[in-house]
This record gives structure tokens, sequence and C-alpha cells, in this order.
């Protein structure tokens, strides 16, 4: 299977779901992004592996499984987001000790925080990409650094004449027109978190 290599660009703090983050990949050479909903320690320990000067106290979780893994010379090679079901990812570690390589399931969210730390690669395939990737159009983003972007929405996104749908039946009484405008509006707003929401609405609607 084709494999797509991605680079996080960003996190986006949701405005429908208290403490939920979306954790924005983007492909290599391309223009596609993945959003991938993950929660707020797990958006706070990948905020903090980018930003390379900061050291906590003590180690966070992640920080700890790399220690374990140095001491004990266990390698993280890479990540591979491998399958979409239900709108979640699942991801494996490919990791090496003493030549040996072994592969162990891991929830994307702590797969990537992961591989900054070890700065190993992150994969997935190119139908998961078809298949969740949303395209963003020309003029749309604001080139900003992963870190900067782990922000609220801007104050232009509260000014929008489009209702945002602030639930799952909310976006179930929108028609498909309807969802694919509010969609282009919320990656124009980098509101990743509702994008992907629609992503998948509109993804349920065409599999019946």
């Amino acid at each position: 299977m084709d494999r797509v290599r991605l680079h996080i660009k960003g996190l986006s703090y949701s405005q429908t779901q208290s403490g939920a983050y979306a954790l924005v990949l983007g492909e290599e050479n391309g223009e596609r992004r993945l959003p991938i909903i993950i929660g707020g320690f797990e958006a706070q320990s990948i905020a903090i592996a980018l930003e390379k000067g900061v050291n906590p106290p003590r180690p966070l979780t992640h920080d700890l499984f790399k220690n374990f893994a140095d001491v004990f010379q266990i390698k993280l090679k890479e990540v591979i987001i491998h399958k979409l079901q239900d709108g979640v990812f699942f991801s494996i570690l490919v990791c090496e000790n003493n030549g040996q390589e072994q592969v162990l399931d891991a929830r994307t969210s702590d797969a990537v925080a992961l591989a900054i730390r070890f700065d190993c690669p992150v994969f997935t395939y190119k139908d998961i990409l078809d298949k969740a990737g949303i395209i963003l159009k020309e003029g749309q983003g604001t080139g900003k650094s992963p870190t900067q972007r782990a922000t609220s929405l801007t104050e232009e996104a509260a000014s929008q004449t489009t209702p945002i749908p602030k639930s799952g039946s909310d976006l179930k009484s929108k028609s498909l027109d309807q969802l694919n405008q509010i969609m282009d509006e919320a990656i124009s707003n980098e509101d990743y978190e509702l994008a992907a929401r629609i992503r998948d609405e509109i993804d349920r609607r065409n599999a019946n």
C-alpha cells in the first residue's frame, strides 16, 4: 500500500467539545490536512515537545516513555496511522531493539507525541488520506507555526453569517450543500475540529 508522510501543522482548540483539540497533520508535498480529535493532556504533551526549550520540572508520561526506551536501547523507527474506523484513527509504533523489530498498537495522539520526542517520521496510507483528508483551497491557512495555532478560533470566526453547528444533531439537519459551505468556512477559520466532524457526517451519508 502507498504510504504518505505526514507533518504536524498545528493544534486547534475545540469550541464545541470541552477539553478537546484537533491535531492537524499535513501530507508532505501536498495540500491535504488530516484533523484528528485528541484530548487536552495529549495536546499539551505535543505542544511542549514542539517547543524544544520547554522542560517540565518532572517528566510527562511521554517523556518517561522516551527515557525508558533510551535506557533499554529501544528505538522508535516510525509511526503509522494504519486504519480509520467509525471516525477513529488507529496507529502502530514500529520499534527496534537489538536488531529485532517489534510493532505496538497505540492511540494516534500518543503515537504522535512519541514521534516528536524520538524525531521519527509519521506515515499514513494513501487510501486513508483520500478518505479523511481535507483539501485547503488557495488562500486558506495563515502560515502560523504549530504552536501558534494552538489557540481558539479567531474573532473573524465569531462573526460568520452561517450558523456553527454545536452538536451532531445540528449537522444531521443540514443539507449536503450546507455542510460543504460550513466546512469551507471552518477550514478558512482553521477550525479543524468542526471540519473533521462535518467530514465524518458527509462520509456517513455517502456510505448509506
